[in-house]
C-alpha cells in the first residue's frame, strides 16, 4: 500500500484486529464420471476467497465454477495430501455409515479459510457427490492482504469447459 493511503485493512490493523487475507486457489478436476470428450484434459478453475469465509463458501464457489446444478454431500480433505483422510471437514452427519469410523476434523459451515493455516504451495482435496465421486485437488497459489473491496468468493479463471454433472445426459 502506498504511504499516506488509508484503507479499512490498515485501520483494522491499527486497532489490533488482524487484517483479513485473500487466498487464490486453483481447483483441478482430478476424477469423476467424465465422458470421453473430457478424459485426459486439464480442467481447472481459479477462485479467490477471503480468509474469514468458510469452507462452505468455497464449496459453493466450486459448485458454481464447474456448472453443477444438483446438490450432493461433499467434503474437504486437509490431511498431508489431497487424498489423505486424516483431517476431513464436512457437514455433520445425522446417520452413521457402517465401516466409517473416522472423526470429522471440522464443520464446513463454521471452519474459516484462515483457521486452516494454509500456506502457498499447499494442496488439499475436495470430494463432491459420494456416489459419482467427483475428485478435485485444490492448490493454494497466493495469499495476500485483503483490500476490503470486491465480492468474494470470485471465480477469476476457467480452463476448459466443465464436463456435464451427469455424463450420460440424465439430469437426475
Amino acid at each position: 500500500m502506498p504511504p499516506g493511503k488509508n484503507n479499512k485493512v490498515s485501520e483494522e490493523g491499527a486497532r489490533g484486529k488482524t487484517p483479513s487475507k485473500l487466498y487464490t486457489m486453483v481447483v483441478h478436476l482430478m476424477g469423476g464420471p467424465m465422458c470421453d470428450e473430457f478424459e485426459g484434459l486439464i480442467i481447472s478453475r481459479t477462485i479467490q476467497i477471503r480468509g474469514e469465509q468458510t469452507l462452505e463458501d468455497l464449496h459453493e464457489a466450486i459448485f458454481r465454477a464447474f456448472d453443477r446444478f444438483d446438490e450432493y454431500l461433499y467434503e474437504f480433505l486437509l490431511g498431508v495430501g489431497p487424498d489423505d483422510r486424516s483431517a476431513v471437514y464436512s457437514l455433520p452427519a445425522d446417520v452413521e455409515f457402517p465401516g466409517l469410523e473416522e472423526e470429522m476434523a471440522g464443520d464446513v459451515r463454521t471452519t474459516t479459510i484462515d483457521s486452516l493455516g494454509l500456506e502457498v504451495g499447499r494442496a488439499f482435496g475436495y470430494r463432491f457427490d459420494f456416489g459419482d465421486d467427483w475428485l478435485h485437488q485444490i492448490d493454494v497459489t497466493a495469499i495476500e492482504d485483503y483490500s476490503g473491496k470486491g465480492k468474494y468468493p470470485k471465480i477469476t479463471k476457467k480452463v476448459r469447459k466443465s464436463p456435464p454433472q451427469y455424463p450420460d445426459g440424465d439430469d437426475e
